[in-house]
């Protein structure tokens, strides 16, 4: 490794789980991380989520270089075949990694970046710009510091940027006056927010994971407390979509809890309301009235579980390449866009897919998928050893796959929804890093994206 390598520093954004592997990663290369974290702690975000029991076993959530990092300091890995919560993985991965190992010194908390530009070069001006370091700018409490850096890895998520509750991408009318009767993403109703959701009208938006999740939870609570109802609002006519792959699905709690939730459903325990797109929120004698057009539903709470976007205000002054659509890197938002293709699981990908025409700089985590859901943490371990050792300069172990991941069971195509094996030609046959056979056939014929 060249002296020039190894004197590179890294800006990381972002404390959570795929920022600190992107850390550990960095210093395995013998080049120096920052990682900067909005909030008090590391895994400032984790911890809104830490009573959700992830899908993923342990083995599938600790990055490598992560644990070869611990491994000195007396760290047990835990079980690889148990799942832990958001809390567990905080206590015993995350915490330990941020405050046992070299990372201590490299993370800076309640730091939130402002700005990042290149150092004496606007937007605009092109000559001589990948030479000038990166110049980020960000708050701490004691006023605007300026960090600069060689390379910067942006990992800071989207769960405090969630999605409002219009169908149509705006704050319904009337979202913001009454945002003291609504919760966004997957709030704890059965622990730390019991009493605000027990023995009531819970009316619960979205089609993924996080909406499944809640409304599971919501009708476990309605048999400890009968006065709980759940009323689950879709946007789309067909609520089985939401019900996954099941026993197709290779990572089993995600499989099962599809199956869990379609017979809740089927039972008439969660009380649902198809195609309808959020248009108004009003109150009504006390209550929220949640309205799509002429229709409406009266709730005590809502619980708004329609994704999340990546905050892009502070990269204002970068050249960004991304899809105008779900505002990810343009090369990546073929695999993930639920628009128009997703085997379940996308293709592991790296620096390839990631970068951008600003050299040296890359979105990773879930960040990288802009609004486009179904993320897995592994995903965005495997991103961050590419990016890595593409800005170390090991091109080879930048285009290298070194990960393999679970499919879901289900394979979308154009929107539609089929769990056949023929879907997309059926499973890939030689490739690994394939999501399915028109994707081999896509990928051997050297084209980017899936051919599915």
């Amino acid at each position: 490794m060249n002296a020039k390598t190894v004197a590179k520093t890294v800006a990381i954004i972002g404390a959570g789980p795929v920022g600190l592997a992107a850390a550990a990663h960095v210093l395995e290369r013998g080049m120096s991380p920052i990682v900067l974290e909005a909030g008090p702690e590391a895994a400032h975000a984790v911890r809104q989520w830490q009573h959700v029991q992830l899908f993923s076993p342990w083995e599938y959530n600790v990055d490598k270089a992560a644990s070869r990092l611990l491994a000195p300091t007396g760290w047990n890995s835990p079980d690889p075949h148990s799942y832990p919560t958001g809390g567990e993985l905080i206590e015993r991965y995350l915490a330990p990694l941020a405050t046992r190992t070299a990372l201590r010194e490299a993370i800076r908390t309640s730091s939130r970046v402002t700005a990042i530009s290149r150092a004496g070069f606007d937007k605009a001006k092109t000559k001589g710009r990948e030479q000038a370091p990166f110049e980020i700018r960000y708050q701490n409490g004691k006023g605007l510091e300026v960090l600069r850096a060689d390379a910067v890895v942006d990992a800071s998520g989207t769960w405090f940027t969630p999605n409002p509750a219009g169908s149509n991408g705006l704050p319904a009318i009337g979202e913001r006056e009454r945002a003291g009767r609504i919760a966004y993403g997957m709030p704890d109703v059965r622990g730390a927010d019991r009493a605000r959701y027990a023995g009531k009208t819970v009316a619960v938006l979205g089609a993924g994971h996080s909406a499944v999740g809640t409304l599971i939870d919501l009708a476990q609570l309605a048999g400890e407390v009968p006065a709980t109802q759940a009323i689950w609002l879709l946007r789309g006519d067909d609520p089985a979509k939401a019900f996954g792959g099941g026993r197709n699905d290779k990572l089993a709690a995600r499989g099962a809890l599809g199956s869990a939730f379609a017979a809740l459903v089927a039972a008439g325990k969660i009380k649902v309301e198809t195609g309808f797109g959020v248009t108004h929120l009003s109150d009504s004698e006390g209550r929220l009235g949640v309205s799509a057009g002429s229709r409406s539903v009266v709730a005590d709470e809502l619980v708004v579980s329609t994704g999340f976007r990546p905050d892009l205000s502070f990269l204002s002054e970068l050249r960004l390449r991304l899809d105008p659509a779900i505002e990810a890197p343009v090369a990546l938002a073929p695999l993930i866009d639920p628009n128009e293709h997703s085997c379940g699981t996308v293709r592991p990908h790296g620096a390839r897919e990631l970068a951008h025409d600003e050299p040296g700089f890359y979105l990773a985590g879930m960040k990288s998928y802009g609004r486009a859901p179904t993320f897995l943490m592994m995903t965005g371990y495997e991103q961050v050893r590419s990016i890595v050792a593409d800005i170390a300069g090991d091109k080879a172990a930048a285009a290298r796959v070194e990960l393999a991941l679970p499919e879901t069971g289900v394979c979308t195509r154009g929107g539609v929804e089929a769990a056949d094996a023929g879907c997309c030609g059926g499973p890939a046959k030689e490739e690994p890093s394939a999501c399915c056979a028109a994707d081999e056939t896509a990928k051997k014929a050297g084209r980017v994206g899936c051919g599915c």
